[in-house]
């Protein structure tokens, strides 16, 4: 059998998909230098009459790798720390200069010489 080179060459075919009125009434592929790529058609209404109005979309390998589910991302906390890092400079749920403000100010009720 013959082998046919398709390159800049493209085929459309009704679109049996069609939903919507903004959605192709046509679609297919189109070769352009070798690289496939979309191609879409709309019929519409002009002075002159009916025409077709054409679209060429990305190459066909570029637009189904944007189709694949993104991996999920980790949610981030402000400042985009992953919320399982411990947040830096704070112990226990307090900042270090209140825990200083606490100990410097000289008052430490466990010191206290009254046993009750």
């Amino acid at each position: 059998m013959t082998q046919y080179d398709n390159t800049n060459r493209g085929v459309l075919f009704d679109n049996d998909r069609k939903e919507q009125d903004s959605h192709p009434d046509m679609t297919g592929t189109l070769n352009i230098d070798g690289v496939d790529h979309w191609f879409s058609a709309w019929w519409k209404d002009g002075q002159r009459g009916e025409f077709l109005s054409l679209s060429i979309g990305k190459p066909k390998e570029q637009r189904q790798e944007q189709r694949r589910a993104p991996e999920p991302q980790q949610p981030q906390r402000r400042g985009n720390r992953p919320s399982n890092a411990a947040p830096q400079g704070r112990q226990g749920g307090y900042s270090e200069p209140a825990q200083q403000r606490r100990s410097s100010s000289g008052f430490d009720d466990m010191d206290d010489d009254i046993p009750f």
